[in-house]
């Protein structure tokens, strides 16, 4: 799905650099070469006609960008400890203590012994 949007934005960025390079400006642009629009358009040109277009495919780009960012967020939201099989880090039993494969452990709460200094 990501990838028809993804080649649908792609497309969207084509057609809309096309319509505003077509728009008149104080340089004319690419509406140089599309002949004399004010025929088909009618008498005002194709400003109106252009404008308009420029406005849905804009609005239709905008949509398409949200719907694409909502899609990979949507994929990437996953965590890496959603991942992990849990069973694999906790030991299926408990080590004993005093056992011959286990080392003796120490008393955790008892503090360490300090010498005393001589004054």
């Amino acid at each position: 799905m990501e990838d028809i949007v993804l080649v649908f934005q792609f497309i969207l960025a084509v057609v809309l650099t096309i319509i505003v390079l077509l728009q008149k400006s104080s340089s004319i642009g690419l509406g140089a070469y599309s002949g004399s629009n004010e025929s088909v358009f009618g008498a005002k040109g194709a400003s109106g006609f252009l404008q308009k277009l420029t406005f849905g495919v804009g609005l239709i780009f905008v949509i398409n960008t949200i719907t694409l960012g909502y899609l990979y967020n949507k994929e990437y939201s996953k965590s890496v400890i959603d991942s992990v099989d849990l069973d694999s880090i906790v030991p299926a039993a408990p080590i004993e203590k005093g056992t011959k494969e286990s080392a003796p452990l120490k008393d955790e709460n008892s503090a360490p012994v300090v010498p005393s200094v001589p004054n």
